[in-house]
């Protein structure tokens, strides 16, 4: 584990660490997309804890990548197309870090074909993770998922779910 150093935003030290981070939210999302369940061994620590709220039930939870990629697999099969997008992030590099860890949030969108239907829809949602340095990179040490909104049950309505203010981690 390394420290993370109170970081000067002149210095570029905190862009190459937002740089980093970026490049592993899109390194995510093209795993995801390509359902190469094998290289999120590369995005997170193997202890990694991860919380799923879809809004139809308990929160699901998760330890490690193998565990994930187990359950987004089963979750998207039912589709002949899958896209995950990246639409907004936010990440706080800088002073109060925790020790070789910074905290950030990811919206994102869903693209999908029912594979029964051959409807299109759409689903969004937000991850509120903690990433942690580790052998000079960054990896995925904690990720809260929660869905804001999807196709309803008739596929036209949409549900849609209130942002969960009250998980927000860290300073975001």
């Amino acid at each position: 584990m390394t420290d993370l150093p109170e970081l000067d935003p002149t210095s570029g030290a905190e862009t190459a660490h937002y740089v980093a981070i970026r490049r592993l939210q899109d390194a995510y999302a093209d795993v995801v997309t390509r359902r190469a369940w094998d290289e999120l061994d590369d995005l997170f620590v193997p202890d990694a804890a991860i919380e799923l709220d879809t809004r139809q039930g308990d929160v699901i939870e998760i330890v490690g990548p193998h565990e994930l990629g187990e359950f987004i697999a089963d979750a998207i099969e039912r589709f002949t197309f899958f896209e995950f997008v990246v639409l907004n992030t936010r990440i706080a590099i800088g002073s109060g870090s925790r020790a070789g860890t910074v905290d950030g949030r990811v919206y994102m969108c869903e693209l999908r074909v029912d594979r029964d239907t051959g409807r299109w829809n759409n689903a969004f949602g937000v991850y509120h993770d903690r990433y942690r340095l580790r052998d000079t990179r960054w990896w995925f040490e904690h990720r809260q998922y929660h869905s804001l909104a999807r196709p309803g049950a008739d596929g036209r309505t949409v549900d849609a779910f209130e942002f969960p203010h009250h998980l927000v981690l860290g300073r975001l």
